[in-house]
Order: C-alpha cells, then sequence, then structure tokens
C-alpha cells in the first residue's frame, strides 16, 4: 500500500512510519511538499495519513480538501491531539480518525480497513448479459444503478450507462451490500460515491437520487457508517 504521512512534528512521524513498516511510506513535514508531488508529479497514494495541525501555510482539513479534489477515492486518515475538528473529518469522508499519541494498534486497524476495502474494490465485478453478449463492470466504476420498466441501467463514473434487462430486487442479491444500498423502488447507489445526503436525496456526481420513506433510516445509518465509522 501507498501512504503519505504528513505532521509537521519529526518525533510523531518516525513514531507513525514504525508502525507502517512493509508499506510504501513517503512523509512529509509541509502541507505544500504533499500538494506538490500529488498535483505536479501526479503521485498517487491509497492512504493519507494527515495531521490537522500541520503548519502555519495550510492545516490538514484544507489540505485534505485539495487532495480530496485531486483523487476523490483516496483514504484519508486525521491525526490530532483533540477531537476538535471531527465534525470537519466527516465531512471530509475522513475513514478514520486517529488520537496521539497514535498506538500501534490503532493504525493496525485503520490498515486492514484501508486494504480491505482496496481488495473489495479491485475484485468485486457485476456481470451482466445484454442482446446476447456477457459483459462486467467493476464495483468502483458503478454509481448508481437506476430501474425503469423490465431493464437495468448502470451509471458508471466515467459517463457511460449499461443496459440489461433485469430486476432491482434480484440484483440487490448479488451486490456487495457493504458498498450498495438500495434507496428508492427505482434506485439503488453506491455509497461510496455519495457527494451528500441532502434531506430525501442522494447527490452522486451531481445526479440527485430520490431516498424513500420506506429506505430512509436504512440508507442514513450506513452512510453515516460509511463517512466515519470510529474515533480512535
Amino acid at each position: 500500500m501507498r501512504i503519505a504521512v504528513c505532521d509537521d512534528c519529526q518525533e510523531d512521524v518516525r513514531s507513525i512510519k514504525i508502525f507502517l513498516q512493509g508499506n510504501d511510506v513517503r512523509t512529509y513535514f509541509r502541507a505544500e511538499e504533499l500538494l506538490s508531488d500529488v498535483e505536479e508529479r501526479q503521485l498517487h497514494f491509497d492512504l493519507y495519513l494527515l495531521d490537522i495541525y500541520i503548519d502555519n501555510s495550510m492545516g490538514g482539513i484544507e489540505l485534505a480538501k485539495r487532495l480530496r479534489s485531486k483523487d476523490a477515492n483516496a483514504a484519508i486518515c486525521f491525526v490530532s491531539t483533540s477531537n476538535d475538528f471531527y465534525r470537519e473529518a466527516y465531512d471530509l469522508y475522513a475513514v478514520q480518525y486517529l488520537l496521539k499519541p497514535v498506538s500501534g494498534e490503532a493504525v493496525s486497524r485503520l490498515l486492514e480497513r484501508v486494504s480491505g476495502g482496496l481488495i473489495r474494490k479491485k475484485e468485486k465485478k457485476l456481470s451482466f448479459k445484454w442482446k446476447g453478449e456477457m459483459g462486467s463492470i467493476p464495483y468502483n466504476k458503478i454509481l448508481y444503478v437506476a430501474s425503469r420498466g423490465h431493464n437495468l441501467f448502470i451509471h458508471c463514473k466515467d459517463g457511460m450507462v449499461q443496459e440489461y434487462g433485469g430486476k432491482l430486487d434480484e440484483l440487490m442479491l448479488k451486490l456487495n451490500s457493504d458498498m450498495f444500498c438500495r434507496c428508492h423502488q427505482s434506485f439503488l447507489v453506491n455509497l461510496y460515491y455519495v457527494d451528500n445526503l441532502n434531506g430525501k436525496e442522494l447527490i452522486i456526481a451531481d445526479n440527485s437520487i430520490p431516498i424513500s420513506r420506506r429506505y430512509y433510516e436504512q440508507v442514513k445509518k450506513r452512510y453515516q457508517e460509511i463517512l466515519f465509522e470510529e474515533v480512535d
């Protein structure tokens, strides 16, 4: 796993790096150095460990926003001496929030969660048959699925819409319930790509997906779990 650690305290960086042995780790002591590598050198990381109070030029929250704009799927974990920024971390889809001093057990749980998510996204595919041809789409490319009549329409990240015959009830039995959730009689969504839960709608890539009363509490609970599963 490729991991970026950004913290202006060298002692904290050294201690965290010990717990990350066996991974490809790059350390940064200034936010602008990490941004330069991501924006200009096009470096990609599977996980970003960001100190909330990095330096005077840019804090961890602002850095996370900039990183999100470049890589919507990256796992971000905040590290801080307090939990004052829990709400901001939640809004930025932080996978975890670690309090200093960081323990090896907390880092181990974080790595297990992130690596498990990477494996699921890489391996799982939705298979379909359309006009006599077989095909498949990786889970991590699917935004949502809409049902009209007797056909399903798979809306993908790249703008492609794949049609095939089927029912949402049957499709839900095939899909990974950790990632996908039924939100309406005619829609199911990949909750990892939801930008916002706005009243009775889910916003996904500028698309508004309705949430029916029947599914609202279930969707809200799972969405919150994905946004921020625990505070260590």
